[in-house]
């Protein structure tokens, strides 16, 4: 009987195809989790970065059958909390949860310790927030072009208030300022919340804090709405138009909340992470609870997020290019 012995070629492409199974099988996160999972929110607690990963961490513990603890380790323009993360094992058990600092910051600061681009993984974006035009009802304007008709005929002499340099509240106040043309003076208060009272207090004219913090004060009187600042209306503020609507077509502000994990995460645990999360945020009691606060659900896949990154990246360089925003 003659043995036939395989060619070279033939052996290396079936040893590559054995490896290839062995290294996938190791790959496959069949046990995860296995462990409590963390997710690290760059802010203190309180805001819609808080809200939404403890409502996902609520949704993620039931679904996954360990525990998800919410880890808020704030300061430094989100960057403390953002850089401990991009340092984390990349084993699928510390995530990140951010909004629009990270994808500001990059142009904001010389120099940051992280990459956002090459340190991190996206998994999902999680929902956006529609924010609004509030003023003190002091000011004299009942809409959107009494406002800028005010603030033209006394020019840097109206302010707004925002939660800090590169806030959401604050890159909403510059694209405004920028294409409206209005001279406005920012004063940055510590955090949104803060923010919103200076104005409820008086102290400040108008700021552009997220519709849920915002819409008790607008329901009782305290502030007047003038503009929601997303492409449409909200159905909590329906007699409140667009900035849009009001003149300006091209000013359409939405903050989002995503789930990022460290770069070198293999991508099964990446793709197991955002089912589950995906599954989480789909959940009738987190839709429910964040419609309350003028906020949506819209999970979706690594690479839509990835994308958004990228573009956001792009644009808002440009403003903060134009607008000369310094990091406090």
């Amino acid at each position: 009987m003659q043995i036939r012995t395989p060619r070279p070629g033939i052996t290396l492409v079936i040893a590559v195809a054995v490896l290839s199974i062995d290294t996938c099988a190791l790959a496959q996160p069949r046990d995860f989790p296995a462990k409590p999972l963390r997710i690290v929110v760059p802010t203190s607690p309180g805001g819609i970065l808080d809200l939404v990963a403890r409502l996902l961490g609520q949704k993620m513990t039931e679904l996954a059958g360990q525990t998800v603890i919410v880890e808020n380790r704030a300061g430094a323009s989100n960057n403390i909390g953002t850089e401990f993360v991009a340092r984390a094992p990349a084993d699928g058990y510390t995530l990140l949860c951010v909004t629009l600092p990270f994808v500001v910051n990059p142009s904001l600061f010389e120099k940051l310790p992280f990459n956002v681009e090459r340190d991190f993984a996206p998994i999902s974006v999680v929902a956006a927030g529609t924010y609004v035009l509030v003023v003190h009802p002091s000011v004299p304007a009942k809409s959107l072009a009494q406002l800028i008709a005010a603030a033209k005929a006394r020019p840097g002499k109206m302010n707004y208030a925002t939660g800090g340099n590169g806030t959401n509240l604050h890159i909403a106040g510059e694209l405004f300022r920028l294409q409206t043309g209005v001279q406005l003076v920012h004063v940055p208060y510590k955090g949104g919340g803060p923010a919103l009272a200076a104005v409820v207090g008086g102290e400040a004219d108008m700021s552009f804090p997220a519709l849920g913090p915002a819409l008790p004060q607008v329901n009782a009187g305290r502030l007047r709405a003038l503009a929601v600042t997303a492409s449409e209306r909200s159905p909590l503020l329906p007699n409140v138009p667009t900035v849009a609507e009001s003149g300006y077509p091209d000013y359409v502000f939405t903050s989002w909340v995503g789930i990022l994990a460290p770069s070198a995460t293999p991508a099964p645990l990446i793709a197991t992470l955002n089912a589950l999360i995906v599954k989480a945020m789909n959940s009738a009691g987190v839709i429910d609870r964040l419609a309350a606060d003028g906020t949506t659900v819209i999970a979706g896949s690594p690479q839509e997020f990835q994308a958004r990154i990228k573009s956001e990246l792009a644009r808002w360089a440009k403003v903060v290019k134009q607008s000369g925003i310094k990091p406090e």
